[in-house]
């Protein structure tokens, strides 16, 4: 899966309406919603929107008939494969019916026109784990952690050191590996659920 790497923007004159696409990476709803309060107009006709964030996704029509505008948008969203995204399209309307045909496909279209022009990023899914060493493997610890891009999160020092860690899902296991092999299996590394 993919998000967006950083805003978009997007405009577009269909039969005499003005529609402008603005598109943005978020993370959680109330980025979403706060996105939207920002980019919408309340001098346009309509400001239509939909996001996905993982299996939640919300849309409005904003006024236009049932259907034509919020869900062609997330359509255009699902369309391009991405996640975590909010996309608000503003209609300044220009005295010429579309039709809910006209409709679906100018709301979907800018969207997705927005979209494909806007840069992506890949979304890193992270894991986090546990990981217990002697103190004299802390170095080697931190080498590889950042080998693997990973971040540490808390550390705590007893009988031995004790590190929470982040890592991208695809890493961890290799992460496990080399830590094994470049301390002679003295490190333990934990998972969590």
């Amino acid at each position: 899966m993919e998000t967006l790497a950083a805003p978009a923007e997007f405009e577009k004159v269909i039969k005499k309406s003005r529609f402008v696409c603005r598109a943005a990476p978020v993370e959680r709803e109330d980025e979403a919603l706060a996105f939207l309060d920002r980019v919408r107009d309340p001098d346009a006709t309509h400001n239509c929107w939909a996001f996905r964030i993982g299996g939640r996704y919300r849309f409005s029509d904003d006024g236009e008939p049932a259907g034509t505008a919020g869900r062609p948008i997330l359509s255009a969203i699902e369309g391009q494969g991405l996640d975590r995204v909010v996309v608000v399209v503003t209609r300044y309307f220009g005295g010429v019916k579309l039709g809910a045909g006209g409709l679906v496909r100018a709301y979907g279209g800018v969207a997705a026109e927005c979209l494909r022009r806007a840069p992506r990023r890949p979304i890193v899914r992270w894991a986090r784990a546990w990981v217990r060493l002697p103190y004299a493997a802390e170095g080697a610890f931190h080498r590889l952690l950042a080998r693997h891009g990973g971040r540490k999160l808390e550390a705590r020092y007893a009988e031995t050191a004790e590190f929470l860690v982040e890592l991208p899902e695809e890493d961890l296991s290799d992460f496990a590996r080399a830590l094994a092999d470049e301390t002679r299996g003295r490190a333990r590394l934990e998972p969590l659920a």
